[in-house]
């Protein structure tokens, strides 16, 4: 077994482990087995979201999980649909309902959904949310430079974290650093570039230079950085090999070929227009 200890602290003094198991595209039935199968073998980090449809499979797999609620880190997000303070309130139980949880330890804006102008009030849902219990920390995802500078300049409330589309074709090195500046954290999403990244030869390279696997390449990559990544499967064996990236180390040459491959190619929406 592969238990990591490696954690990234947030600004509000939590600590989120700085590798997860992702849960998009799962069935409830999937994503109970993978999250169960996940925690065992020494993953303490799943992320899911209302969208996903499988809410309660992930809160079902971590009871059936032999580690106690509270060693698990679970994140959970409010949907587009749901924006706005009263919605955002009513689905942040509906989702605490589905996951037979208490509280979650991150609660985020899953877009800002510019168009439909909700994402401040429901950031307003999310602070009260944690005053409450409901929710350890609070952050976004998706959400673009101006989004975060006018949640934080009209609530005086910091995000933890924004989890953003960040794999070796889309970097976001300016966004990287903008959250740096305001002390948020960057987490991951689709950081093997949902599969894209796995057959680039450069990757495929470093893999064979260090008897690894391309996807323990680009997860190792991401750790080195100091993001938290959140590769989503439903294979045991890939999630087990996931996990076991904290033997080895990449070397200058190593990032420097990984951070040429940038390209700016996003396979998700845009934030600025989705929603």
């Amino acid at each position: 077994m592969v238990t990591p200890q490696l954690t990234v602290q947030l600004s509000d003094g939590h600590r989120i482990p700085q590798l997860g198991l992702g849960v998009w595209q799962a069935s409830q039935y999937e994503a109970r087995h993978a999250v169960e199968l996940a925690i065992e073998t020494g993953y303490r980090h799943v992320d899911t979201a209302s969208i996903y449809g499988n809410e309660e499979g992930v809160g079902e797999g971590i009871r059936n999980a032999s580690v106690p609620r509270e060693q698990v880190f679970l994140t959970t997000k409010i949907w587009n649909d749901a924006q706005g303070r009263e919605n955002t309130a009513k689905a942040i139980d509906a989702s605490l309902t589905r996951l037979k949880v208490d509280y979650v330890d991150l609660l985020l804006i899953h877009w800002p959904a510019p168009s439909k102008d909700k994402y401040v009030e429901t950031w307003k849902a999310l602070i009260a949310a944690q005053q409450a219990g409901k929710a350890r920390s609070i952050g976004v995802s998706n959400f673009n430079p101006e989004h975060l500078h006018r949640l934080i300049g009209e609530t005086g409330v910091s995000p933890v974290l924004n989890q953003v589309e960040l794999h070796p074709f889309l970097q976001q090195q300016y966004l990287r650093k903008h959250h740096a500046s305001l002390g948020i954290a960057t987490q991951s999403w689709s950081p093997l570039g949902q599969g894209s990244a796995l057959t680039h030869s450069g990757i495929v390279g470093i893999a064979q230079k260090h008897g690894r696997t391309p996807a323990q390449v680009i997860i190792r990559w991401h750790m080195e950085l100091g993001l938290i990544a959140i590769p989503k499967s439903i294979t045991p064996s890939r999630i087990r090999e996931n996990l076991d990236v904290f033997n080895f180390s990449l070397d200058a040459a190593d990032l420097a070929s990984i951070e040429k491959m940038n390209t700016g190619t996003r396979l998700g929406p845009d934030p600025a227009s989705f929603g």
